[in-house]
């Protein structure tokens, strides 16, 4: 389960005793997390990257199987109030998917890419979900996919083996039981460059930007570099890793977090967090 997560312009992570923190712009609630208890997972809503706009949305996944949600809900997308049975989220722009126990998903937000359309979906395993798209790895390694294909971020049909998936702007990330990584979509920025990782555990995708975690705890980023939300090879001791729209985070072993990228809005002050689970 995530327990740190990076959208465009804030940061949230779960703490060991079930609260959460939460940095960045919080113009719309999204950093609105103090009061929150009993959180296991936690997700961060991005922000269309080409939309100027601060409103965004976090989600919390509660150890009994609810959810919480703060923030922006112009699309329905806070609405998950009535969801049980939950063991993952996932949070995209305008956009919150939950897995249930019994292997199916659901979805609140925006429809009009078709990225809400998920109630077919069986055996899932892991979601993730992009500006305009969502995604699953099913029981048997396969992945299904849904929503905006434009630059060929859908096609995942003949992806096997896989243990872990992420969802960016524009492209996918997979990750293979053999801790190899593919990705699919837009390669503008280099994001899908991923092909030469070995002994990847964990794989997340910013907009422009995809990151992994290997096995020895040192991190990988390709693609967009604007920011320096790539700058982690000095990384060492990290457990998780969490990339937002520009930038990108590290839990690491003593329970702290290290930031890299865009801090226009404070996103990146995680300095003084401790306990993360």
């Amino acid at each position: 389960m995530n327990t740190l997560a990076a959208g465009r312009r804030h940061s949230v992570a779960c703490r060991e005793d079930g609260t959460v923190v939460a940095t960045g712009d919080g113009r719309a609630g999204e950093c609105d997390v103090s009061s929150w208890s009993g959180i296991c997972a936690v997700a961060a809503g991005n922000v269309h990257a080409a939309r100027n706009t601060g409103r965004s949305h976090s989600v919390g996944l509660r150890s009994d199987g609810t959810v919480l949600a703060t923030g922006w809900n112009g699309d329905g997308q806070t609405d998950i109030g009535r969801w049980r049975g939950i063991v993952a989220v996932a949070a995209g722009w305008r956009t919150t998917l939950g897995l249930r126990s019994d292997g199916t998903v659901v979805a609140t937000g925006r429809t009009a890419e078709g990225q809400c359309d998920v109630a077919a979906w069986k055996d899932a395993i892991s979601i993730a979900c992009g500006d305009w798209h969502s995604v699953a790895v099913l029981a048997d390694g396969t992945a299904l996919s849904t929503g905006s294909n434009r630059r060929g971020q859908c096609a995942v049909g003949g992806w096997q083996d896989l243990i872990g998936i992420g969802a960016g702007y524009l492209h996918t990330v997979g990750l293979r039981v053999d801790g190899t990584a593919l990705a699919t979509g837009d390669n503008t920025a280099g994001q899908c460059d991923v092909t030469r990782w070995r002994t990847v555990v964990a794989v997340s995708a910013g907009s422009h930007h995809t990151v992994a975690l290997l096995a020895d705890g040192t991190v990988r980023a390709v693609g967009d570099n604007h920011h320096r939300q790539c700058e982690v090879a000095e990384w060492r001791g990290v457990t998780a890793v969490a990339a937002g729209s520009a930038h990108t985070l590290g839990r690491l072993d003593d329970g702290t977090v290290i930031a890299t990228g865009d801090n226009s809005h404070g996103q990146c002050d995680v300095s003084t967090w401790q306990l993360i689970r």
